[in-house]
């Protein structure tokens, strides 16, 4: 692969090779470096970028205790048996004392232990909103890059925060236990728009049926309160579950009316439909073009973070020439200044060497 390795050399050249070699100790070694934020690896995920793109990414998402795991599990068994390779990511709570993922070193892909096909990695949500770290996203990358068909990603089930996970996945799944129709009430409207697919696990349980029910009408309650916030104009695309107009103004475009799918996981049943409807999602996507938008938001968004993260870590380093926090803090607390003149004074090298570049 000679000139793919770009500005990385040595120990990563070989490491990326191997990688899109399609070696699996390769891929869980860059995955490693990633989530530890080890020396070089901003340069390899950037050398990744360009072999992305392929890969289906589907969020899996919902309360804790509705069968996200098992579901998890059985799909990309499903996959594995019609001969599509899988990676999962399934983003554990962090510990407090390491940063590393609580529930890392439990047995969740029972179906598919000992098959090199399905690449199971549990990572840490280090505290991130919605469970999904930049960790995540890059870790994401180095699945796509590797060439596995369906990447899915099991999320914490952490309630509103959730909505992040819509900046990495293509199609959400947002799971609801059939428990007397009382997580339904609790669906926050966040969790509400992400959601392309909504899963009713456990549906020989008592409920299901009410449980269904009331996810219809929300969801209906949902789009009439979208299309009273619209321009006025009822042919609004939606995307992610919510509502949408196109960037050229064509809101005509096709829309996609969010599908609730029954299931079982423990015993399989509706596993076939539930994957049949991401395919249909996914279908959907690529026909109306919001495929390639989502792209471009993700981006977009991914950037940002970035930006952020770098400019704060160059803000803690002007920080402690100052002196540290004790010391900044020190000096409001006597009425020498106010936090707003030392957050004024502390980005002021930095605006400085902006308006000179």
């Amino acid at each position: 692969m000679t000139g793919d390795t770009g500005r990385i050399g040595g120990e990563h050249a070989d490491l990326l090779d191997d990688l899109l070699a399609g070696k699996h100790r390769a891929l869980a070694r860059v995955i490693t470096k990633i989530e530890n934020r080890d020396p070089g690896y901003r340069d390899l995920v950037s050398a990744l970028h360009d072999h992305t793109g392929s890969s289906e990414v589907v969020g899996i998402t919902g309360s804790p205790g509705a069968g996200k795991s098992t579901l998890v599990d059985k799909v990309a068994n499903y996959y594995r048996e019609r001969g599509e390779t899988v990676g999962v990511i399934a983003v554990d709570p962090s510990s407090p004392f390491t940063g590393g993922a609580v529930l890392g070193d439990r047995i969740r892909m029972a179906s598919n232990v000992g098959d090199m096909d399905v690449f199971f990695r549990s990572m840490s949500a280090r505290g991130t909103l919605g469970g999904l770290s930049t960790a995540t996203t890059d870790a994401v990358k180095a699945l796509d890059a590797f060439g596995k068909d369906k990447i899915l990603i099991e999320t914490v089930g952490a309630g509103q925060n959730e909505i992040d996970v819509v900046k990495t996945a293509d199609t959400v799944a947002v799971l609801v236990p059939p428990e007397s129709g009382d997580n339904v009430q609790m669906l926050k409207a966040g969790i509400l728009e992400i959601g392309d697919v909504f899963v009713v696990n456990k549906a020989d349980l008592d409920g299901a049926d009410r449980t269904v029910q009331e996810l219809r009408e929300m969801l209906h309650m949902r789009d009439d309160r979208a299309a009273t916030l619209s321009t006025g104009h009822h042919g609004a695309s939606r995307s992610q579950g919510g509502s949408e107009d196109s960037e050229d103004g064509d809101d005509e475009r096709e829309r996609w009316d969010p599908r609730i799918v029954e299931t079982v996981a423990k015993d399989g049943d509706g596993v076939p439909e539930f994957v049949e409807t991401l395919a249909d999602h996914r279908a959907y996507l690529e026909r109306s073009g919001r495929l390639e938008a989502k792209a471009r938001t993700r981006y977009a968004e991914e950037i940002r973070n970035l930006l952020r993260d770098d400019v704060g870590e160059l803000l803690e380093d002007e920080i402690e020439r100052r002196g540290g926090m004790a010391e900044l803090v020190a000096g409001v607390m006597a009425r020498e200044t106010d936090p707003y003149s030392v957050a004024d004074e502390v980005i002021d090298p930095l605006e400085g060497c902006l308006d000179d570049s």
